[in-house]
């Protein structure tokens, strides 16, 4: 659930705007249906090394060249009305025509110019690493962020499983046009907000959300799978960040649930309502915080937060659901005693209740040196040993 210090100036958000395709899509059109394709970039595998290196994950499985793409698609949004999203599809050069398939889901952001479509930073990356193994690997960029209209829900599982999965039917249709048919079989990771999304999509594919497409491996990495806690937490200022993070997630959920109907119910500051609208980076959102949650929220609304009721305690509870079932495939969790955002303990507590549904669940702890931001680059080329032993 990083809340990412990515400061690429890579963006161009009048250009995005401009090329994005218009909010509402009609009705009687399929979820998932591919609407534009624009090429994103080309690596060799000499390039691919350097580029990850770069990045700081380990490249000795880089086998193949890779094509990545920025792709525009049908799906729908938090409350079911058709809308539009981005994501990055990434294609090795390998002459496979049956592709094995992996979907990277990425941690918080605020600026919807962060994400791997558009940004050259570290979600792409890890995209990148898995393509030039071999997978086609999909990295969406969830709602309201990269080209798509309107906010980002944030920490909404549903959407964001809608979101995912329509990405990943976007992709199959583009890998189909190529004379392609990948596996079915979809190895699932992701890192903080995207390993509690990553629980969530496996969940649901399970279960038989697309039966063309099924659930590979899990293997989630620092996600709040436990966001009860964390918010509890963070009202303490017991999390690294829990400003941002409290702040983020007031706004986004305020807009799916209304908690408030003026941002001055919930904020001393009414004006940090508008920073989180998606066009506001980490730079711009930062320094208009307060240092403790005590400042951030008014009195009425930190006691609510801290003793939640009504739909605030039942969407809590609902949140922390998502490691409640019993995957068909092992699970590999990765956390840190080091991380401060997330905490080994919601990974702990995850891992607890797989185990609980008599599920395959390993719990890997990267050590307490290792922070929120660094596990990510650290389990990554361990996920992607595991996935190509699986």
């Amino acid at each position: 659930m990083t809340f990412t210090t990515r400061l690429t100036a890579a963006v161009l958000c009048g250009a995005l705007v401009a090329a994005s395709v218009p909010a509402t899509a009609s009705a009687r059109t399929a979820r998932g249906e591919l609407l534009d394709v624009v090429p994103v970039s080309t690596m060799d595998t000499n390039q691919l090394v350097t580029y990850l290196g770069d990045h700081g994950l380990d490249a000795s499985r880089v086998r193949f060249a890779v094509d990545a793409k920025r792709i525009t698609y049908r799906t729908i949004d938090a409350f079911g009305k058709p809308t539009t999203a981005s994501a990055l599809i990434a294609l090795p050069r390998n002459g496979n025509r049956t592709p094995r398939q992996a979907t990277w889901l990425h941690g918080t952001t605020g600026y919807r110019g962060s994400v791997a479509s558009v940004a050259d930073g570290n979600d792409r990356a890890a995209a990148l690493l898995f393509a030039s193994a071999g997978y086609l690997t999909t990295a969406p960029d969830y709602l309201g962020l990269g080209t798509g209209p309107g906010y980002h829900p944030y920490v909404d599982a549903p959407s964001t499983v809608t979101a995912s999965i329509d990405a990943l039917r976007a992709a199959r249709e583009h890998a189909t046009s190529k004379g392609l048919r990948p596996d079915p079989r979809v190895m699932i990771t992701g890192h903080s907000q995207g390993g509690h999304a990553a629980m969530a999509l496996g969940q649901a594919l399970q279960r038989g959300a697309d039966p063309r497409l099924k659930v590979g491996a899990l293997a989630p990495i620092g996600g709040p799978f436990k966001p009860s806690l964390l918010v509890a937490k963070a009202t303490n200022d017991e999390i690294s960040n829990g400003v941002a993070y409290m702040a983020y997630w007031t706004v986004a959920w305020n807009r799916l649930h209304h908690l408030y109907s003026d941002p001055s119910e919930a904020f001393r500051d009414p004006s940090i309502e508008a920073l989180f609208d998606g066009e506001h980076r980490n730079e711009d959102i930062f320094p208009h915080l307060p240092a403790t949650m005590r400042e951030l929220l008014t009195d009425s609304y930190f006691d609510r937060v801290q003793h939640p009721t009504g739909v605030l305690r039942a969407k809590l509870r609902e949140s922390d659901s998502y490691c409640d079932w019993r995957p068909a495939v092992p699970v590999t969790i990765y956390s840190s005693a080091g991380d401060r955002d997330t905490l080994l303990e919601t990974s702990a507590y995850c891992d607890q209740r797989l185990k609980q549904h008599h599920a395959r669940s390993t719990l890997i702890d990267l050590g307490a040196d290792v922070n929120h931001g660094k596990a990510a680059k650290l389990a990554l080329p361990r996920i992607l040993a595991d996935f190509d032993r699986g």
